[in-house]
């Protein structure tokens, strides 16, 4: 166990390969173990190696602070996850640049079927904390994981109301588990840990340097179903976050403002470009998300309609369907290339018709 562990650390620590390298060199060498033990001519043959970082990847100084790593994880009581583990997070597995190890302190299960990040602009106003405290009071009954970044503002102010209503909240930091950024938000953190927890890429030791947050991103971005931004200014990191959601064909939804208003500036011009959708309150998201389909409602068996007209879309996802007793919705989005709010009303549409049927879990068939 902990020479696999040394391994796995001493790979993200190799100078000039991110986790995109990292992840070929696992796959052309078998393990990361076979990584270091691979001959340089070898590794030199990968493709985006070559002869420059392959010379890195020889080079053992790593291993060093590797195990200083795991005595600081095993102290604190700290969960190494893995790319290729199986309690590693499934939705960050989807995107191409997931960290190849995350650091977790705490009790939230990664893997819930219901996760949702909030973001938002540090100085956020009365009406913007409002409509955050709203719409996590409002969606507490469905038991969602909410995640943000613990920053001033709205980050702050989703975790305080994440807490209050009794939802798991997890932050994911710019930094090592051996600090908490802001200071100040050290005592809503330590709460956190109660039900949530602290997620980060970084070894300890790492300060908050500023490019760290666009990394730390994307770890928000990939690991939720779906990101809300409540509240930004024409630029900053909660429009940074939007972007990589839809890279990655996540949802992406927004609150409008005041045209006047420049903490709204942000969200404006997300739905404008149609980045982000449109959304007024927590109704609109569980409906978007399909999340309220079939709360404690038992549905009449429809009879399925003879010569149903697909849509291009739905005939996709038909597609998929075909041969399988049941697909995931998750599993769905992704051969389809569809957002999960296309997918659902899609879905739906196709369930009204009597063409698929639901299961437990999210999960799909055809009739």
């Amino acid at each position: 166990m902990y020479e696999n562990l040394k391994y796995k650390i001493a790979l993200t620590l190799i100078p000039n390969i991110g986790d995109i390298l990292a992840k070929r060199l696992v796959a052309y060498c078998g393990s990361p173990q076979a990584v270091f033990e691979e001959k340089k001519s070898s590794l030199e043959k990968i493709p985006g190696i070559g002869e420059a970082y392959a010379g890195s990847v020889i080079n053992h100084s790593v291993f060093g602070r590797a195990e200083e790593e795991i005595k600081f994880i095993e102290k604190n009581n700290i969960t190494a996850l893995f790319y290729l583990d199986s309690n590693y997070p499934k939705r960050l597995t989807h995107c191409e640049d997931s960290p190849v190890l995350l650091y977790y302190k705490g009790k939230a299960e990664l893997n819930s079927q219901k996760i949702i990040s909030i973001v938002g602009t540090r100085d956020a106003t009365e009406y913007g904390k409002k409509l955050c405290e709203q719409l996590i009071a409002d969606i507490a009954v469905y038991n969602v994981i909410v995640v943000s970044g613990l920053a001033y503002g709205i980050d702050i102010c989703a975790h305080k109301a994440a807490l209050e209503h009794s939802l798991s909240t997890v932050c994911t930091l710019a930094h090592g588990l051996d600090r908490i950024y802001p200071s100040i938000h050290q005592a809503t953190a330590q709460k956190m840990l109660e039900n949530g927890g602290w997620l980060t890429d970084f070894t300890s030791n790492t300060i908050p340097d500023r490019e760290n947050f666009p990394r730390r991103n994307r770890i928000v971005a990939g690991i939720s179903d779906a990101t809300i931004v409540i509240e930004s200014k024409r630029t900053g990191g909660s429009l940074i976050t939007a972007d990589i959601a839809n890279s990655y064909n996540r949802d992406v939804f927004a609150f409008p403002g005041r045209i006047d208003d420049v903490c709204s500036e942000g969200c404006n011009n997300l739905i404008k470009q149609n980045k982000a959708a449109l959304i007024q309150s927590a109704a609109d998201l569980v409906y978007i998300l399909g999340w309220g389909q079939h709360k404690g409602a038992k549905h009449a068996p429809q009879q399925k309609q003879l010569f149903v007209e697909l849509s291009a879309d739905e005939e996709l996802l038909v597609n998929v369907l075909k041969g399988k007793n049941s697909v995931t919705i998750d599993d769905l989005c992704l051969a389809s290339k569809l957002p999960m709010s296309k997918v659902s009303a899609l879905l739906l549409t196709l369930e009204f018709s009597g063409v698929v049927k639901s299961f437990p879990g999210k999960a799909y068939g055809l009739n």
